[in-house]
């Protein structure tokens, strides 16, 4: 006899911690748009059908080992089309986030269609159901940026290329991105992996059979990274104002921000510092989240200068990544084959014996040592 099972009732209280796999709050949103995602084209994982019966009722599988008992939170939802491809939805509210929309439909337009442009694209754009101020970004499914860890010292460095290259190319159109923090660039990298990283449980795959194992690496199969999160990002017309009150963003320690009085202040040069401040704690000097990573003092000037207490002494993007190019090119082909090591490990032998020679081999088939997508 099966488990009796109410999906109605199988719902946490707002404010009370989830318990068994309960669905909570947030999740209730996407399981009343179950069905009018899919009638344009978008269908969600099992736990979010209107019919949904939890997998591990009536076995002796506990919840946190199935797929359908991953939660969910916020605004984000995976989905899958048709054919199989892989997607991210996101739910805008257009009154209270009014800029993501018009902001991310312009980085997407033909008009700033350039190799250049490294914000994420918007596959699509659904219309809030009758009645509600809810549309639907289509976006592609990415991947955390270091979900599979960079080898070499050449292939951060392509991403510190792109990146910059991104947030120039960004302010070279008047846009400011406003939440430059490092979990705000993600890469497009499924292909690095034997399966798709589920999205809300990276360490497993998407199905659950298992977690994905990386089968390659970016120096054989670049990747590219992408700007995310438009929900602050600005356009601002030529000749206007470009002030706006602090604190805004998820970086918490930018210095005019901090400022008694908090006044108004410029976000193009506080983008400047977000970015350096994630070069900074994720590479160079590491922080609660991350471990500092050897070998990386060559970008220590450049970022001292983009995370200057003073935002009028921080370079532009133009002039931050005209000097990252020049440090780039002086980088030898030794360096940039060099292993990623943090701080504090220690390399074995074997493992500095196995990687040089894995670079020797792909140095003499001319394989580059910056790879670029």
């Amino acid at each position: 006899m099966s488990t009796a099972f109410d999906v109605q009732t199988f719902v946490a209280p707002p404010g009370v911690a989830a318990k068994d796999g309960q669905l909570i709050p947030a999740e209730i949103f996407w399981r009343k748009h179950f069905r009018y995602l899919e009638d344009h084209g978008y269908t969600l994982r099992p736990r979010y059908q209107p019919d949904w019966r939890p997998s591990w009722l009536d076995t002796s599988k506990r919840w946190t080992q199935c797929e359908d008992g991953v939660v969910a939170t916020g605004s984000l939802m995976d989905a899958s089309k048709a054919d199989g491809t892989l997607v991210m939805l996101k739910a805008i509210h257009r009154v209270r986030s009014a800029d993501e929309i018009p902001v991310g439909k312009l980085l997407s337009s033909e008009r700033l269609a350039s190799p250049r442009n490294h914000c994420i694209p918007y596959l699509e754009v659904i219309d809030p159901p009758e009645g509600s101020e809810e549309a639907f970004l289509v976006l592609p499914l990415l991947v955390t940026t270091e979900r599979a860890p960079f080898e070499t010292i050449g292939e951060a460095v392509e991403f510190f290329r792109q990146i910059f290259e991104g947030l120039e190319f960004m302010h070279e159109h008047n846009i400011a991105h406003e939440d430059c923090k490092y979990n705000n660039i993600m890469a497009d990298s499924q292909h690095l992996f034997d399966a798709p990283p589920h999205p809300f449980r990276n360490i497993m795959k998407r199905d659950f059979t298992g977690r994905p194992s990386i089968i390659s690496s970016r120096t054989i199969k670049p990747v590219k990274y992408y700007l995310i999160d438009f929900d602050l990002s600005k356009e601002y017309p030529l000749g206007a104002p470009r002030l706006e009150e602090p604190p805004w963003g998820g970086d918490k320690t930018v210095p005019e921000h901090l400022l008694p009085g908090t006044p108004l202040c410029d976000p193009f040069p506080v983008d400047v510092y977000c970015l350096g401040n994630c070069i900074r704690q994720n590479f160079l000097d590491g922080y609660k989240y991350a471990r500092a990573k050897k070998g990386f003092n060559f970008m220590r000037e450049l970022v001292d200068d983009m995370t200057n207490s003073d935002p009028k002494k921080r370079p532009q993007m133009s002039e931050a990544n005209s000097r990252l190019k020049t440090i780039i090119e002086g980088l030898s082909d030794w360096k940039l084959r060099s292993p990623i090591i943090e701080a504090d490990q220690q390399t074995k032998v074997t493992e500095f014996i196995g990687h040089w020679a894995k670079q020797l081999t792909r140095k003499a088939r001319g394989i580059p040592a910056i790879p670029k997508p």
